[in-house]
């Protein structure tokens, strides 16, 4: 060691060297998740894919509320239909569908209908009960049927004919319902669905957005300085900014290459993606409170499911650099499949229905819950995608 002391002690040089160390970690990192690549191969995914969405339904039965936890699920089942071809998956999405007669909430009286927190039948215009016509939607296009998406269709319109644009004032809500928007554009051609996404997006990102750091406060009761984390800093909740991410994603992949806002929902989109590659602890998951990792440690699997099934999505469609980007959805994989993932199908380490990191809240492997297993479902066929165009 002392023959390389005089050349460490020489300032530039010793810059130099602390570079080549850097460089050097980025491509050993680079070079290990391109083997991870190589190593798992699709089948494997395809398998895990299988073997989680088999477990859940063979213990859940479809005939189970429309809410937006069930309906989260949905979407990961909807997206293993697609890649699979599975018909036991589009049975069971079909036979939740039918058990809520296509609708979500159900009052048919609209001077009742309301948009704040409930799980009653009034709260049609709340969002957590608008995410089911997601899978509605999904259905009627496996074979188009009007019934299915008449109350999709009542709901959103009557919604748009408001003067109201304070409908999504959570995070979640632009998982829930930007994607309905998109979609029942579509299928309808109506620009309202757009102008109206254009509106909502613009009021949610008044009260919850942070131009700072890119991310998105779970909503304005948790904006800093007003909250803050146990350590005093600003608490951005993993699952909420997973909505968010994946809600976007979603968005970005119905929307026209020509629609007007799409360069603004991009760049929220890349602009998180930078913000969660920063969060990720170095086994690959994202605590709860991303930027405070001590106010809720330890994995947490819907958080990091969807990050990872937003930034594979991201390098499949070539948005995000393969170089920054691919080490840590690789990282997120390899936690979700060989860790979160149990020997039975069980996915476990979700985080309990919440709103927020919550210090000493007990999260292990027995943690389990629908809208968790359609995230990881996600994630998976984002990976598989990934694997199949990198042959």
């Amino acid at each position: 060691m002392t023959n390389y002391k005089p050349y460490l002690d020489e300032p530039m040089n010793l810059k130099f060297f602390c570079t080549l160390i850097i460089f050097s970690a980025l491509s050993i990192s680079n070079i290990t998740a391109q083997n991870a690549v190589k190593k798992q191969g699709k089948k494997e995914v395809l398998f895990k894919i299988n073997l989680v969405n088999a477990y859940w339904q063979k213990n859940h039965q479809p005939q189970t509320s429309a809410f937006w936890d069930e309906a989260a699920y949905q979407t990961g089942n909807m997206e293993a239909f697609g890649l699979t071809g599975k018909k036991a998956y589009r049975a069971y999405a079909e036979a939740w569908a039918e058990y809520n007669q296509w609708m979500g909430a159900k009052s048919v009286k609209t001077s009742d209908w309301k948009y704040n927190y409930g799980e009653t039948d009034d709260h049609v215009l709340f969002g957590d009960w608008q995410i089911c016509f997601q899978t509605y939607i999904d259905l009627y296009l496996l074979q188009p049927k009007l019934h299915k998406i008449a109350r999709a269709r009542e709901v959103m319109e009557y919604e748009m004919s408001t003067s109201a644009k304070d409908y999504w004032w959570w995070a979640d809500g632009l998982y829930m319902v930007m994607p309905v928007m998109t979609k029942l554009y579509k299928i309808t051609g109506n620009t309202q669905y757009l102008e109206k996404l254009k509106t909502y997006f613009e009021y949610a990102n008044s009260i919850m957005y942070d131009a700072e750091t890119g991310l998105y406060y779970r909503d304005a009761k948790y904006v800093y300085p007003v909250h803050k984390s146990t350590n005093g800093k600003k608490d951005f909740w993993a699952r909420g900014d997973g909505w968010v991410f994946a809600g976007l994603t979603k968005v970005l992949k119905d929307l026209p290459q020509n629609a007007s806002n799409r360069d603004e929902y991009l760049r929220k989109y890349l602009g998180l993606a930078k913000a969660i590659v920063k969060c990720q602890q170095k086994e690959g998951y994202w605590t709860r409170s991303l930027l405070d990792p001590e106010h809720a440690p330890g994995p947490e699997t819907s958080g990091t499911a969807f990050f990872t099934y937003g930034l594979l999505w991201g390098i499949n469609q070539g948005y995000l650099e393969k170089k920054t980007y691919l080490p840590v959805a690789l990282q997120g994989w390899k936690y979700l499949s060989s860790f979160a993932l149990q020997d039975t199908g069980k996915v476990g380490y979700i985080q309990p229905i919440g709103e927020k990191a919550i210090p000493g809240q007990v999260v292990d492997a027995n943690s389990t819950a629908n809208f968790g297993v359609g995230a990881f479902l996600l994630a998976g066929c984002e990976m598989y995608r990934f694997l199949e165009h990198s042959k």
